[in-house]
This record gives C-alpha cells, sequence and structure tokens, in this order.
C-alpha cells in the first residue's frame, strides 16, 4: 500500500497542507515542535481513529476552529482509496470513503495500515499495564477492524456496571442483585470476545516478535511475550471463558460492592515481556529495552503484512535518535524500500548517504512544509 497524498486542515498546527509523497521513504526534517510528529498523528488517525499522544478531538483541532479535517489518497493492490476525517471541537466524529459518508466507523477501518514506532514506545517495557493493552487493542483493530466494535461494546457496559456498583455502593443488598446479574452476564459476554481475540493475537504476534529479538540481540537473549488475562484462560473457548469469567466476578463480588467498582475483566488484563525469564521492566539496561520495543514493532509490520497481505506504511517518530548504530542498522535494513516509511528527525546525520538518496526529503518548519531544493 501507498500513500499518495495527505492533505492537513486546521489540524494542530498545520492550516492547510498538501504533501505529495514521492518515494518510498520520506524523512521529515525539523526542530521540535514544528509538527512532524503532528503529521504521523494524522496518519496513524487514519489507520487506527486512534492517536497514541491525545484521548480528545479538540486537542486535534486548531485553536478557534470547530472542525478539523485529514485528507488522504491510498492506492492498494484492489485500487485507489480516498479517505476524510473529520474532527469537531464539541462533537462526533465523521468518515468518508471515496466522497461517500460512512456510518459504522468500523467499516472505515483497515482500509489503511499503518504500525507507529516513537520514543513514547519505550513505556511499553517500562510503563504499566494499561499501555500494553492499548498496544495491542491498537494492533488488533488493524488486524480485525470488528475489534474496536467489540472493544467498544465491552467498554460500555463496563461504564454501565460501574455506575450501578457506585450507585449502590453504601446500600443494603435487596432486588439489585438481579440487576447486577444482567450487567454481570453482558460483561462476560463482551469481556470474552475482548479476551479471546487478545489470545488469538499474541499467540500469532509472540514466535515472530522472538525470532526478530533473536536476531536483534545476536541470539544471546531470549524474550517471551505472554497474554495474562484477569480471568483464568485454560482454553480459548467462548463458553468456558464466560464460565470462568462469571465464576470469578462471584469471588469478588464482595469486594466490588465495597470498592464500587469492577474488578474483574479485561481492562485488569496484563501482556507480560519477559527477557531470559526475567520481568523486561527489571532487566538490563535502556538498550535492552530498546531492542525489545524495536522487535514488538518489527513484529507488528510482519503480522500485519501477513494478514492484510499487503506491507502496511511504517511511521518513525523521532526514534533514530534513541537506537544505537548497530540497532539504527537492524532497523534501516529490514525496511528497505519494502515498506513505505515516514521518518522524524532533528537532523539527518542518522542515515547514509544511500538512504539520502533513495528518500524524499521534506523540511518542515512551524507547521508548513517544504521540499529540499
Amino acid at each position: 500500500m501507498y500513500l499518495k497524498t495527505l492533505n492537513l486542515r486546521q489540524f494542530r498546527n498545520y492550516q492547510d497542507q498538501k504533501v505529495e509523497f514521492n518515494a518510498a521513504k520520506t524523512i521529515l526534517v525539523g526542530n521540535n515542535a514544528q509538527g512532524k510528529s503532528n503529521l504521523l498523528e494524522a496518519v496513524e488517525l487514519l489507520a487506527t481513529l486512534r492517536s497514541h499522544r491525545m484521548t480528545r478531538d479538540r486537542d486535534l483541532v486548531q485553536e478557534g476552529e470547530a472542525l478539523a479535517q485529514i485528507n488522504a489518497t491510498l492506492e492498494r493492490q484492489t485500487g485507489v482509496s480516498d479517505l476524510t476525517l473529520t474532527l469537531r471541537r464539541n462533537g462526533r466524529r465523521s468518515v468518508a470513503l471515496n466522497g461517500e459518508s460512512i456510518r459504522r466507523q468500523m467499516d472505515f477501518l483497515g482500509v489503511l495500515n499503518a504500525v507507529q514506532f516513537s520514543s513514547l514506545d519505550l513505556e511499553l517495557v517500562r510503563g504499566g499495564p494499561e499501555g500494553r493493552r492499548n498496544w495491542l487493542d491498537t494492533l488488533l483493530i488493524q488486524l480485525e477492524p470488528v475489534y474496536a466494535h467489540i472493544l467498544q461494546q465491552y467498554n460500555h457496559v463496563l461504564r454501565q456496571r460501574n455506575a450501578f456498583l457506585k450507585k449502590t455502593q453504601d446500600s443494603a443488598p435487596s432486588n439489585q442483585d438481579s440487576e447486577l446479574a444482567v450487567w454481570d452476564a453482558q460483561l462476560a459476554t463482551t469481556g470474552t470476545r475482548v479476551i479471546r481475540r487478545r489470545d488469538r493475537a499474541i499467540q500469532r504476534l509472540a514466535p515472530i516478535a522472538s525470532a526478530w529479538h533473536a536476531s536483534i540481540s545476536g541470539s544471546t537473549e531470549v524474550l517471551q511475550i505472554k497474554y495474562v488475562p484477569n480471568i483464568p484462560l485454560e482454553d480459548n473457548q467462548p463458553e468456558e471463558v464466560q464460565q470462568a469469567f462469571l465464576a470469578k466476578i462471584q469471588q469478588r463480588a464482595i469486594a466490588e460492592m465495597h470498592q464500587g467498582t469492577t474488578l474483574v475483566g479485561p481492562h485488569r488484563d496484563e501482556v507480560e515481556l519477559t527477557i531470559n525469564q526475567t520481568p523486561a521492566r527489571q532487566y538490563g539496561s535502556q538498550g535492552q529495552q530498546r531492542t525489545l520495543v524495536l522487535a514488538l514493532k518489527l513484529a507488528e509490520l510482519q503480522l500485519i503484512e501477513e494478514v492484510v497481505k499487503e506491507p502496511p506504511l511504517l511511521l518513525l517518530d523521532d526514534v533514530l535518535a534513541e537506537l544505537d548504530l548497530s540497532r539504527q542498522n537492524q532497523l534501516l535494513d529490514a525496511i528497505q524500500d519494502r515498506f513505505q516509511t515516514l521518518i522524524t528527525t532533528t537532523h539527518l546525520g542518522s542515515f547514509d548517504s544511500q538512504w539520502l538518496k533513495s528518500s524524499q526529503i521534506l523540511f518542515v518548519k512551524a507547521g508548513e512544509i517544504i521540499p529540499q531544493v
């Protein structure tokens, strides 16, 4: 797949900027806070309808404006698609494909696939479980777009159930038990769908990531990735998972009533990353943690390519500065011209002359993009 053009209107610090991509690799050069990452974020939003930097759409709309728009033309084996995402400061976002408005946003997902790798991704190893869950969910949305809808359903039930627990926190048990049982059943049904898909995705990703990790570390370290759901998962069969889910809810019922919040379900899952059987966050140097994240990202690229049968875009946001020379070379060698790649950097010193010769170089300054002359 090849991103041909990108047009940003009133998005972040871009007033009205069109970019035409004419090489497999595009290097965006500029000082910090000029808008390099914003451009990559726009592509990420088209791919996943999520931003790993912001949760609220109003933060993406230029100050003083009511809406922002991201428009792109994308070439795939099936033909050329025109994608439009409209973000509103105070209202729902809307999406259009080839000029036609799409009611269900999940039908927009899967048209453009992209893997984002930024310096923030190092938190995947060092940070808490929530970051790893978000990472896995974002990957899953690209592997099977219906997952966005499944996750939305689960989060909706979770919010409703939490509100009910909060409301009844201090009251004596009575006829509320029957209402809670309804929420329990819905939580178990929607949660089981999330758990099973997450488990399946990790089963597929783990061996690919381990192979990349062995290659990058010179086979000196063994990476293991394990999905650890909050529900005991003996067998990935829907009925068994659902029964285990309901049994665990029963176990934690008193604690949930006392705390007024849901303690059981995939919103409390963990993805365990271990190197040589030691938890990665406690293990070794920053360099080793970077190797792990690099292996994860290369595995994401490979898995998406296997599933969608086309190489996804790769978005590298200021990561070369975070990697030492040998890891930089591993990454650049793996990319070659196989993936269309957008790279942000503050200077061109990290690239050899061969790379620079085969790349489109754009300079970014205060929300304006100037091609190299």
